[in-house]
């Protein structure tokens, strides 16, 4: 039972993060003028974060 919170807890903390990076990005896209190298960082991040949590969620869901 621990450590399904545990997986939890790391699943919100990841979901989080795709959601502060994708804001983080918008914001980029709202101000206009930024680099384009940064919005392409932001989005291999976006990318990176959001398979962590699908990898997660599926440990998660095995887990039960």
């Amino acid at each position: 039972m621990a450590m399904n919170t545990f997986f939890v807890v790391c699943l919100v903390l990841l979901l989080a993060s795709v959601l502060a990076v994708l804001a983080m990005g918008v914001l980029g896209m709202a101000r206009g003028g930024g680099s384009g190298e940064r919005s392409n960082k932001l989005m291999r991040w976006r990318v990176i974060l959001q398979a962590a949590a699908l990898v997660l969620f599926a440990l998660v869901m095995l887990a039960r």
